[in-house]
């Protein structure tokens, strides 16, 4: 077994224009960080298999499918005549040629590394994938998000992979709204996490679905506030609900050192709080956990984080 490290090219390669903070660089500075650091040699890089359309109908609408696909389609022949065009799904949220293919490795490779954990095969799996996926709802794409790779792996566990219960964890800056919205009232899932408020996407439901606990943080909180109020509320109500299966949406935008938010995360924290995961999944789920990639736009910060998380799933924070 071991830790997995699931990542395509493809997902490289969707990009909504120059100066966007979502963009294929993210990726880069986790890889060069991985290999800089010797990690990658620790991790399992299998093949990533791209995701098919049966796969996105475990979490999302067939009009929503066909609405970026043929947003896709109409796209390639603007392409023809205008190689820098873009089709925008919001201010925020644009398609380049590429981006199709993207969604469907990046779900394939969340799908992935669920089948493999789930077999056996891995312990637990990181998949440095994009364009993200938490605020892509059953019936909209948005934030730059198009399709919501956790929630889909999380339906599979539970549709297609022999579970009853699964958690899912989102410590993004922004409130996991598209997440909120696929897996609302499911009695099989269990979803914790926190964010910035008042923030984008200021979508947060009132009242709160029966499964969700998730914090609504003023900015600039301390640190250890926060994990007081994860020991308070998360820890409690995953021990009560004994996941089998634990899916994270690792956004990394928390960080002191991102812009895109207020929050005041360092690297010791993200290690915390992914110990604290670990712990509950080897009580409750075997040790099984997907974690997928969200957010965090600082590259640096990005690189550093991932790199810290991924060596707690892995056992190996002294190693190297």
């Amino acid at each position: 077994m071991g830790t997995g490290f699931f990542f395509d090219e493809h997902c490289r390669l969707h990009d909504m224009g120059e100066g966007h903070p979502e963009c294929g660089q993210r990726l880069d500075a986790i890889l060069e960080r991985i290999m800089e650091t010797g990690l990658e040699h620790a991790l399992v890089r299998p093949v990533v298999q791209p995701a098919t359309e049966d796969d996105l109908l475990l979490a999302h609408s067939s009009k929503h499918i066909e609405h970026i696909k043929a947003l896709h389609e109409a796209l390639k022949i603007q392409l023809l005549s205008d190689p820098a065009a873009y089709s925008h799904i919001d201010p925020d949220t644009w398609m380049n040629g590429n981006t199709w293919d993207a969604c469907l490795y990046a779900v394939g490779a969340v799908l992935g590394a669920t089948r493999a954990v789930l077999a056996g095969e891995l312990t637990n799996a990181f998949c440095a994938v994009r364009p993200p996926g938490h605020h892509a709802e059953r019936d909209a794409a948005m934030g730059f998000c198009f399709f919501n790779n956790v929630a889909i792996a999380a339906k599979y566990a539970l549709e297609l992979g022999g579970l009853s219960r699964v958690a899912v964890i989102d410590f993004d800056v922004h409130h996991g709204n598209g997440t909120e919205d696929i897996l609302e009232n499911d009695p099989g899932v269990l979803m914790v996490g926190f964010y910035q408020h008042p923030f984008y996407p200021y979508k947060q439901k009132i009242p709160t679905p029966a499964n969700m606990k998730n914090l609504a943080l003023q900015a600039f909180i301390k640190p250890e506030q926060i994990r007081d109020m994860i020991q308070e509320t998360w820890l409690p109500e995953l021990e009560a609900f004994e996941p089998e299966m634990i899916f994270i949406s690792a956004g990394f935008d928390a960080h002191r050192d991102d812009d895109m938010g207020q929050l005041l995360l360092r690297e010791s924290d993200y290690a915390w709080i992914t110990r604290e995961i670990k712990g509950v999944a080897k009580r409750h789920s075997k040790g099984r956990i997907v974690s997928c990639l969200e957010g965090g736009y600082n590259p640096r910060a990005l690189a550093l984080s991932v790199e810290t998380h991924i060596r707690v799933l892995a056992d190996l924070e002294h190693a190297f």
